[in-house]
């Protein structure tokens, strides 16, 4: 065995090693781990302990990771859902990336920063500062049971409309130095022209090929990644960078029915990669110098600040103070695409930027990344102090605007709906259909819901059903909504959805505002679910215990019979349940 070969293998034994120590301690702590591989380059490299001294030792293994990442990127970039994403998000993806590039010139020029010969800082950093972090908010919005909801929504897509701005990018990187229009509106026409072949050959070709290899499923990966080196090499061949190559190789086989199995496979190959990718940028990232700092922490103000761009668009398709400012919460912070293209920027040849530009956008990255898990865990709060400034302003929230129209001393209808997910759409199916349709349409009038969805509250009052725009997370919004003649009070969400409130805090709230009321509560937790009844619940649904047309029932014949024979039947159907998951 070689020197050579001994180094590599020295420097891909200590990198993981470190970075396995240390995503421990990110994991921990509930920070990316991305972070964590980059500080692990760090603290290894020349800066650090100098335990690896070479970063062209683990380069051409890192480089492999970068387009395994951008392949695994692009394979979840689903073109015809985005297409149908509805003229929201299409325009605010649209919108955002170049209304925070262009913020971003202005912003950046005013502290200091300019483009000249061989550092295009400028242009670097309001691009990459443009960009926000797939990997942070989705893990994010997953865990807060998030991904699902309207803000949850229109955050994924601006997220991926945002990749293919990335890919706009990479398209104009190689002839950025050149500044006359020729060349790069020829760079940007072979970067179409890869698309295009792209697709086409995915669309003509690789159907046939993925049929034939389909029975044996690890074929199916190896042909996979077939295609994206052979992409890759395509684009370096025709001048473009391979990670572009590799991003276009993902999306011409994103709506392949293949897609998800080759995601499940490559992941675990892309990770180890990918881990050698971000040790290997850590290792060049120098020891930053106070302006350095200074401007990572202005471009991180700048970052959470200039995501609020988002809400003017949002609040314009009236959806509201809070579907508009949760995206722009949930976006604030730096994407890893952006380490991606800053590194690539200084691996073209003649470099376009300075290893300065790299450890500022990196630092940012950091900083964004750390702020806005604390953000986005605390959204709501956030979201309402936010909404409390607008109205100071004299911005108004939907509440505002039917409240002239809705807001009465004492409400008509007898049951009221807390909120309105999935449940409670599936429970108020079950009325529209129960009986002959006078009934149902009789029994729909004494129905009040209560959300703060603009678009469940659209298609509601579509439907002849009344509709109340607030947060039930406020005991105020109970109070003011004229309820306290209702019978029947349901919250038909779990705790683990809900957000700001629980329904024990529900429970009370109904109490002190509608004391004759029946209340229904809502529990993942048979034990939970016997201390609401304790409480003094009337009657506690259980998802996975109880389905919509039989709670659909049991709510009917309690505002007739009442629900005490109900009641003492679920808490004993309950007490003697011997679960092994309760």
């Amino acid at each position: 065995m070689n020197a050579p070969s001994d180094e590599l293998l020295y420097s891909i034994g200590i990198c993981v090693g470190a970075a396995a120590l240390l995503a421990v301690v990110g994991w921990r702590l509930r920070q990316p781990l991305i972070l964590a591989y980059l500080v692990t380059g760090v603290v290894i490299g020349p800066v650090g302990l100098k335990w690896v001294t070479s970063q062209a030792s683990i380069g051409t293994v890192a480089e492999i990771g970068l387009i395994l990442l951008l392949f695994i990127i692009g394979l979840e970039i689903d073109v015809k859902r985005l297409a149908s994403a509805g003229p929201v998000v299409l325009l605010t993806g649209a919108l955002q990336v170049p209304i925070c590039f262009a913020l971003g010139l202005g912003f950046f020029y005013a502290i200091g920063v300019r483009n000249v010969p061989g550092n295009y800082a400028l242009l670097y950093l309001a691009a990459c500062m443009s960009l926000s972090s797939t990997l942070v908010v989705v893990k994010l919005l997953y865990d807060k049971h998030e991904l699902d909801t309207l803000p949850g929504r229109i955050t994924l897509g601006v997220l991926i409309i945002q990749d293919m701005w990335a890919v706009l990018m990479l398209a104009v990187q190689p002839n950025l130095l050149n500044p006359n229009l020729l060349p790069l509106a020829f760079s940007l026409w072979r970067g179409a022209l890869l698309v295009v072949g792209g697709l086409a050959l995915s669309k003509y070709v690789l159907p046939h090929l993925f049929r034939a290899v389909a029975k044996a499923p690890e074929l199916v990966l190896v042909s996979a990644l077939a295609w994206c080196f052979f992409l890759a090499g395509a684009a370096s061949l025709i001048g473009l960078s391979r990670e572009m190559g590799a991003l276009i190789a993902g999306v011409s086989l994103s709506t392949f029915p293949y897609n998800l199995d080759v995601m499940a496979k490559a992941v675990s190959i892309r990770d180890f990669f990918v881990t050698l990718f971000f040790v290997a940028l850590g290792l060049q990232i120098p020891i930053p110098s106070l302006q350095v700092v200074v401007i990572a922490l202005a471009a991180s103000a700048f970052v959470i600040v200039s995501r609020l761009s988002v809400v003017p668009i949002l609040y314009w398709f009236g959806l509201g103070h809070r579907a508009s400012l949760l995206p722009a919460i949930n976006l604030a912070q730096v994407s890893e695409f952006s380490i991606v293209i800053a590194s690539l920027g200084l691996m073209q040849r003649p470099a376009q930027i300075d290893s300065s530009v790299v450890t500022i956008v990196i630092m940012t990255f950091a900083i964004t990344s750390v702020v806005s898990t604390y953000m986005i865990q605390s959204s709501h709060y956030v979201q309402r102090a936010l909404s409390n400034l607008l109205k100071l302003l004299r911005v108004r929230d939907l509440d505002s605007a039917a409240s002239a129209v809705e807001k009465v001393e004492s409400r008509h209808e007898s049951v009221v709906f807390l909120g309105f997910f999935r449940d409670a759409s599936s429970i108020l199916h079950e009325f529209e259909r129960d009986g002959d349709p006078a009934e149902a349409k009789d029994f729909l009038r004494k129905i009040l819901v209560i959300d703060f969805n603009p678009t469940v509250m659209r298609e509601l009052r579509h439907r002849s059903i009344s509709c109340i725009y607030g947060d039930i997370a406020h005991a105020d919004t109970l109070r003011h909504a004229g309820i306290e003649n209702a019978e029947l009070v349901v919250s038909s969400i779990t705790d683990e959805i809900l957000r700001g409130t629980n329904n024990l805090r529900l429970l009370r709230n109904i109490r002190a505002d509608c004391p004759r009321a029946k209340v229904m509560l809502s529990s993942e937790h048979i034990a939970q679910a016997l201390f609401f009844y304790e409480a003094g619940a009337d009657f506690v649904y259980i998802p996975r215990l109880h389905s919509a047309s039989q709670i659909a029932g049991i709510l009917k014949k309690g505002l007739v019979e009442g629900f005490d024979a109900v009641r003492e039947a679920e808490i004993k159907h309950l007490t003697l349940r011997r679960e092994v998951l309760a």
